[in-house]
C-alpha cells in the first residue's frame, strides 16, 4: 500500500473510532472495531480484555521486536464542547471528535505503520503492534496485563500526540503517604508531643532536599506535599499527622532508589502508593533517535505520565497531534498532522528496520 492509500485507511478507521463512545474500562466497541479493520487486511489479532495485538507476517524469534504501542480508551467529554463529541466532522482541514487526538490519531498512526511493514521480508527487527485499554486512568487491565504475551521486546514507540517529535524521557509518578507520629496531651499544659511539629521537620526535608544526579531532558526531581491531616479539636495535642507527597521522578533515578533515599532521611512512616508508574527513557544514541534528528525533529523530555510509564525497555513517546489539545472541549486533528505522522512513522522506522 501506498503512504497516500495508508493515510486514507487511517482516517476512515479514526472517524469510525471517535463514532463509538471509549471510556476507560468501556472499551470493548473500539476493540471490536479495531479487530474487525485488521481482519480486513488480512490480520489475525489476538484479544484479552479490550486490548488488541498482532505480530508481523513474517516475524522471526531469533530478531529482536519493535512495539508500537497506543491507547483507544479516552477520558469523558469535557463540559465545554460545543460539537458532538462523538459525530467526527472535518472543518477547515481539522478532524474533531473526542479521542482525535489523544490518542486516536497516533493509534491510527501506527497501525497504517504496521500495515506498511508487516508484508515486507528480510527486516532486520520484528514488529509488535498493540491497542490497549486504560491509559487514561493508568489501569492494570491495559498494556501492563498483556506484556507478558508481547514476547522479549527490545524498544518501542508509544503513540502519543507530540507534534511527531520525540519525548526521549517521561517522568514517573510516585505518591507517598506519610505519617509522624507524637503523643496526645492537653494544650493548656506542657504535656505531649505534637505530631504536626514532628511532620513538619520531615516536610522540611521534602521542601529542600536536592537528589544529586539531575536528568539531561527532565531537570532535577521534583518533591511536593500536597496533603497535611491532623487534629481533632483546639485544645489536644495532636499524637498523629499525615502527609501526602508527590515526586516526580526523572530518567535519573529509579522509584526505589527514590524511596529508599527518603527513608533514610525522614522520621515518619513512609508508605508508597505504587512503584508502577516508572520513569522512562532512550539512550540519545539509540537508532531510533538518530533517526528522528536526521529527519530534522526535536528531542525532548516529557513531564506527563503515559503507558510508557509501564516499559522496562527503551522507548519513545512520539505521535501526530499536540498534547495542549488533550483533555479539552471540541478536541481535534489536523487532517496534515495525521499524513505526516504515517509518513514520518515510516521514514525514521525505515532507517532502523531496513
Amino acid at each position: 500500500m501506498t503512504t497516500d492509500q495508508l493515510y486514507t485507511e487511517a482516517l476512515e478507521l479514526l472517524k469510525e473510532l471517535i463514532s463509538i463512545p471509549s471510556f476507560s474500562r468501556e472499551e470493548d466497541k473500539t476493540a471490536d472495531a479495531i479487530c474487525h479493520f485488521l481482519q480486513r487486511h488480512g490480520i489475525q489479532a489476538e484479544r484479552q480484555g479490550n486490548n488488541v495485538w498482532t505480530f508481523n507476517q513474517h516475524y522471526k524469534p531469533e530478531l529482536p521486536t519493535i512495539l508500537l504501542n497506543s491507547h483507544h480508551d479516552t477520558v469523558k467529554p469535557n463540559a465545554g464542547y460545543t460539537l458532538d463529541p462523538f459525530s467526527p466532522t472535518i472543518k477547515d482541514g481539522k478532524l474533531y471528535g473526542l479521542g482525535s487526538n489523544d490518542a486516536g490519531g497516533c493509534l491510527v498512526s501506527l497501525i497504517a505503520t504496521f500495515l506498511y511493514f508487516n508484508p515486507q521480508q528480510n527486516l532486520k527487527y520484528n514488529f509488535v503492534l498493540a491497542a490497549t485499554a486504560e491509559e487514561e486512568i493508568s489501569g492494570t487491565n491495559g498494556l501492563e496485563a498483556i506484556l507478558p504475551k508481547l514476547g522479549k521486546i527490545d524498544f518501542a514507540i508509544v503513540g502519543e500526540p507530540t507534534q511527531m517529535h520525540l519525548a526521549v524521557a517521561e517522568k514517573g509518578l510516585l505518591v507517598l503517604d506519610c505519617v509522624a507520629q507524637g503523643k496526645a496531651g492537653h494544650a493548656a499544659r506542657e504535656e505531649g508531643v505534637n505530631a504536626i511539629y514532628e511532620a513538619l521537620q520531615d516536610i522540611e526535608w521534602f521542601r529542600n532536599y536536592k537528589f544529586e544526579k539531575v536528568s539531561e531532558t527532565l531537570g532535577p526531581i521534583k518533591m511536593s506535599v500536597t496533603v497535611v491531616q491532623a487534629g481533632s479539636q483546639h485544645n489536644v495535642v495532636p499524637d498523629t499527622c499525615k502527609f501526602t507527597v508527590d515526586v516526580r521522578v526523572t530518567d535519573a533515578y529509579s522509584l526505589e532508589e527514590v524511596l529508599e533515599t527518603v527513608k533514610k532521611h525522614v522520621k515518619s512512616t513512609v508508605t508508597p502508593r505504587s512503584v508502577r508508574l516508572q520513569p522512562s527513557g532512550i539512550p540519545l544514541s539509540h537508532p531510533i533517535v538518530q533517526a528522528g534528528l536526521s529527519l530534522g525533529r526535536n528531542i525532548y523530555g516529557s513531564p506527563t505520565t503515559s503507558d510508557q510509564a509501564l516499559l522496562r525497555v527503551p522507548s519513545v513517546k512520539l505521535g501526530p497531534g499536540d498534547s495542549a489539545r488533550s483533555h479539552t472541549a471540541d478536541e481535534y486533528i489536523e487532517l496534515q498532522e495525521l499524513e505526516e505522522g504515517i509518513q514520518l512513522y515510516i521514514k525514521m522506522l525505515e532507517k532502523v528496520v531496513l
